[in-house]
């Protein structure tokens, strides 16, 4: 099994409950075994534009999603341009995390940054120290690596069968399951 890093992907197995993170696939943006974790939910898109929630940001046509359930009252981002966006913190190659924020409006105004190049999320998922840990050793999450294609080139409705699928083994078998359990 591979161990708790930065880059890695959660993915939440199929009995999950909790509304937050039922068929959710979460990157693991930062992760210290002394703070604890955090990470945002790639696959689930709130029905806003950045520019609806943010009213002197540049105008880009791209979706924000549901980063977790901590300080939703924040907005994050993740892209592939962290070698122009000063500040921005490499998650695994193809990947970055923040950034400055004034750049990135021009860089997004200047058309150096497309839709294709970023991501954007309304709060985030959080785990104390230990916690994440816990809840891998009962089973909630399935860990894998993670991929850029997973944040800028899979369709958030197949991302949780994707990763599952791409774990192989039993996972794959698993991915197959339909969300309603009594269909079965």
């Amino acid at each position: 099994m591979s161990s708790l890093a930065i880059g890695k992907v959660l993915t939440a197995q199929p009995f999950m409950l909790d509304k937050n993170f039922k068929r959710s696939v979460i990157l693991i943006t930062d992760h210290n075994s002394d703070d604890g974790s955090v990470g945002f939910i790639l696959n689930k898109k709130f029905n806003m534009k950045i520019s609806e929630l943010i009213s002197d940001f540049p105008d880009i046509d791209v979706p924000v999603y549901f980063g977790g359930p901590v300080a939703t009252d924040t907005i994050h981002y993740i892209h592939n341009v962290g070698q122009v966006l000063d500040d921005s913190r490499k998650v695994i190659d193809g990947l970055y995390w923040g950034g400055d924020y004034q750049k990135l409006k021009f860089l997004i105004e200047n058309k150096l940054i497309l839709p294709e190049n970023i991501k954007f999320y309304i709060g985030y998922s959080g785990w104390s120290s230990g916690q994440l840990a816990d809840e891998l050793a009962s089973g909630s999450w399935v860990l894998s690596e993670g991929h850029p294609n997973y944040v800028f080139k899979s369709k958030p409705d197949v991302l949780w069968k994707e990763t599952l699928t791409n774990k192989g083994d039993n996972f794959s078998i698993i991915g197959q399951m339909p969300e309603a359990n009594n269909l079965n």
